[in-house]
């Protein structure tokens, strides 16, 4: 099983504090509605996936039939993708409303592909890290129908390695995405769905955080959020960059996220989200004590920073355009 989905399921609190390196759904502009995310459960050892409004109020279990993770909204709000029941070869898609969900099945024996890191902007399709179970040159990121699972088209291509897709583009064209060697990761990159255009946007030797997935490409379709390292022993912050590779910058929230590991009021920040309408970030703060783990949000500009999950454990939000609860 790929280290993402291993980590994902297992991870406790220091164990995502010091991860170096191993997603959001592609957001077109639209209200913000109800944040998905998951929470880890000690009782039973794994994650379970939860919507909230932005407030934070009227939490509310999405998916109860097994431990869940990834959660990403259709761009409509109208479905959830999550990776559910220990099988991380099928993705799942869940009713907010219902409850109910469907399975879309692995088409290709050969290939053992994970779907549901982003739709495309009219809902019809799914990224997917996929790698080829006995010929690693077929590893690399392809796409799925959201309606069956089928119309298995590759994007592209990583012999050995692996690409973790994160949005499409919001005019559709495009995906952002984490590509890794074997030595990790080698940054964030943008491609067109054909292959083409390939072009990596984060400077060589910037540390990547993988494990949040490809990237979160803005509803304005100029920007996309990433959370990296600056430095090797420092914590995770926040960043944006221009989807032409200019522009890099922190994202500058307060209190600061990063820091030294030797500082004890340091803070790693990570799995950034824009909102629906562009203007906020949804994000995972770990405490300066490394013992609360939560759901916030910011300004797209640092400013504003509000806690949105308040018993720890949670993370892996997703902001959609679901209707809130009132």
């Amino acid at each position: 099983m790929p280290k993402l989905i291993v980590l994902g399921l297992l991870a406790g609190l220091a164990a995502i504090a010091a991860l170096t390196a191993m997603p959001a759904a592609g957001k077109v502009p639209g209200p913000n509605g109800r944040i998905a995310f998951t929470r880890f459960d000690p009782a039973s050892g794994g994650t379970v996936t939860y919507t909230v409004n932005p407030d934070g109020s009227h939490v509310q279990q999405l998916f109860s039939r097994d431990h869940s993770e990834f959660p990403h909204w259709s761009p409509d709000g109208s479905e959830v993708a999550i990776f559910c029941c220990d099988d991380g070869m099928a993705a799942h898609i869940v009713n907010p409303d219902t409850g109910g969900f469907r399975e879309l099945a692995p088409t290709d024996p050969e290939l053992e592909i994970h779907c549901g890191f982003g739709w495309s902007p009219d809902g019809q399709r799914l990224a997917c890290e996929t790698f080829g179970v006995t010929d690693p040159t077929r590893n690399g990121v392809y796409t799925i129908r959201s309606s069956d699972g089928g119309g298995l088209t590759r994007v592209t291509s990583n012999p050995g390695g692996d690409d973790i897709p994160g949005d499409y583009s919001p005019d559709g064209n495009r995906l952002v995405f984490v590509r890794s060697d074997a030595n990790g990761p080698l940054g964030i990159f943008v491609t067109r769905l054909n292959g083409g255009g390939l072009r990596q946007i984060t400077p060589p030797g910037m540390i990547v955080h993988a494990a949040n997935g490809g990237g979160s490409w803005s509803p304005s379709g100029n920007r996309i959020l990433f959370a990296a390292r600056s430095v090797a022993d420092y914590r995770l912050a926040i960043w944006v960059v221009n989807v032409d590779g200019s522009g890099l910058r922190q994202v500058p929230i307060k209190p600061a996220c990063g820091g030294a590991f030797s500082d004890p009021k340091s803070t790693s920040c990570f799995y950034p989200g824009w909102s629906p309408d562009g203007r906020k970030i949804v994000f995972t703060r770990i405490s300066a004590n490394g013992t609360q783990e939560n759901i916030y949000t910011v300004n797209a500009d640092g400013s504003g920073l509000f806690q949105v999950t308040k018993s720890g454990g949670a993370s892996q939000g997703d902001w959609g355009s679901h209707s809130l609860i009132r």
